[in-house]
């Protein structure tokens, strides 16, 4: 259980992903597919499965194959499990890793050590810091916030910020909405 091998596969989200990136429209791709809108929109939605000769249509309109469009797939498990053993080739003096698998709307990652980020990030969607053990240094928005042990810091989308550990043997969390969510774009939609 929670395996991701052994869930079926979600290619709708893998479909979409295709699409934006090549700023097509649904409308285009059921075009050059010859499928409907509104079919399209279902498989992208997860509310339709397409046979294998519509998905390598759909695959030919977006310029890929079948395949690489499965191989894309979110898997459609709801409940995964990221044991901490499951990354025991880190060094222990600094290191991070992934605590979600996949393609998600939601990014997690714990960070151990001796974190230095030394450039300034910018992250397209909300993210939310909270300080596991240790003690960190935030610059964002040209002010620097220190946090210790249980603080949480939360930056709204494209908030220029850059962090460090200050105190040996820290653990951080950061969770993000993923980057290829369009959390900011609904947001102004929201407010027009």
């Amino acid at each position: 259980m929670g395996d991701h091998k052994e869930q079926p596969l979600r290619v709708g989200a893998a479909v979409r992903r295709r699409r934006r990136a090549q700023e097509l429209t649904l409308a285009v791709v059921a075009q050059r597919c010859g499928l409907s809108v509104p079919f399209l929109s279902q498989v992208e939605n997860e509310r339709a499965r397409p046979s294998r000769p519509s998905l390598e249509r759909i695959a030919d309109a977006l310029g890929t194959t079948a395949v690489e469009l499965l191989a894309a797939a979110d898997p459609a498990c709801s409940v995964d499990v990221v044991r901490a053993e499951d990354d025991g080739h880190a060094p222990p003096e600094s290191h991070s890793r992934s605590l979600v698998r996949g393609h998600h709307q939601l990014h997690a990652m714990e960070f151990t050590g001796d974190h230095d980020e030394g450039r300034e990030v910018q992250h397209r969607n909300d993210e939310l810091m909270y300080v596991a053990d240790g003690a960190v240094e935030v610059e964002a928005e040209g002010r620097a916030h220190r946090l210790g042990r249980g603080d949480t810091l939360y930056m709204s989308g494209g908030v220029r910020h850059r962090w460090r550990a200050t105190e040996p043997d820290t653990r951080v969390i950061v969770v993000a909405v993923a980057d290829h969510i369009e959390a900011l774009e609904d947001r102004h939609r929201q407010g027009a």
